[in-house]
């Protein structure tokens, strides 16, 4: 098992400098599968604006992965709020609530699966993405570090997580879903946030029993019907390697658009990006330079760059 996800590994590091060669707005299609619909549940990395804006800079452009993913296959990812097949929420946890910030209303991705599946059904020809993880590890560091749970029960509420969220993509797989692609987290050490609080090490170590639960329990599903993106890798590339993807900044957020409540789940008074727009910058900054929006969201160059890795991926595997 474990050389499986080694071999997948080692595709997605040959797949890299085909990456850094998509064009952001392209929609050429190469691999086989020609989907009519991409059908979304997760966290606020997935969420393309599901309450009116996304976690990232609101400026225009396409900035979230998942939309361009979809483009790539001349697809519209629009929030299901909006009537659209985007299930996404921003501080969604798996299957627990609260959610990060605190709010009883925004649905888990368990209640996201729940509300598609009560009056649609999957096709042969969806891609299904199941994304989430970031809102699950912020809120379990923070209870860790508010005395609140145990070391031992932080990494096992890490790896349930990560059970949860794999049992919600055998979930869709059964209710008929044939074209499945999974994320979990990506390593919140490389953040503004895990800097800010000095825990680099215990995020890592988080995202890792989180993303490794996932990838154990999917690896039955493995092969043509679930293909696992590596967000942790492809952050880790844009934060070891920015200038080969054309970012300058890696440690400083390019939002200015304090939020005095909860935002995004780490504390009050916090860089909130799904209050940035282009007018709450810092001044003189290029965003496509840099790689955070907040402490924890990336812009929506890093997203690009993400949705085109996934791409890369879908093309070689379907």
């Amino acid at each position: 098992m474990a050389a499986k996800w080694m071999r997948r590994a080692v595709l997605a590091a040959a797949l890299t400098s085909a990456a850094l060669l998509t064009a952001c707005g392209s929609s050429s299609v190469e691999s086989a599968i020609s989907p009519n619909r991409f059908v979304v549940f997760g966290d606020g990395m997935a969420d393309t604006g599901q309450r009116g804006s996304a976690y990232t800079v609101n400026n225009g452009t396409v900035n979230n992965w998942t939309t361009q993913l979809a483009a790539r296959y001349d697809i519209a990812s629009t929030p299901a709020s909006k009537g659209g097949w985007n299930y996404a929420y921003g501080n969604a946890r798996i299957s627990q609530s609260p959610d990060a910030a605190g709010a009883t209303d925004t649905p888990t991705v368990v209640q996201q699966v729940d509300k598609f599946l009560a009056g649609n059904a999957f096709t042969n020809d969806d891609i299904v993405v199941v994304s989430a993880g970031v809102s699950d590890v912020i809120a379990n560091t923070r209870a860790f570090l508010a005395g609140s749970i145990s070391r031992d029960q932080l990494m096992a509420n890490a790896a349930q997580a990560g059970a949860d969220l794999a049992a919600q993509v055998h979930r869709v797989i059964k209710a008929g879903a044939k074209h499945v692609v999974v994320t979990g987290t990506y390593d919140l050490r490389r953040t503004p946030w895990a800097k800010s609080i000095d825990q680099e090490v215990l995020l890592e170590q988080v995202a890792l029993a989180m993303n490794n639960r996932l990838k154990i329990d999917i690896e039955p599903l493995g092969g043509r019907q679930v293909l696992y993106i590596d967000a942790a890798y492809q952050v880790n590339m844009f934060h070891a390697y920015p200038s080969q993807y054309g970012f300058r900044e890696v440690e400083q957020p390019i939002c200015t658009s304090v939020d005095s409540g909860p935002g995004i789940g780490i504390g009050n008074n916090e860089v909130n990006s799904a209050l940035c727009t282009g007018n709450t910058l810092l001044a003189g900054a290029e965003v496509n330079r840099y790689v955070f929006a907040d402490k924890i969201y990336i812009t929506p160059e890093a997203h690009r760059r993400l949705g085109d890795y996934a791409r890369d991926i879908i093309v070689q595997q379907w």
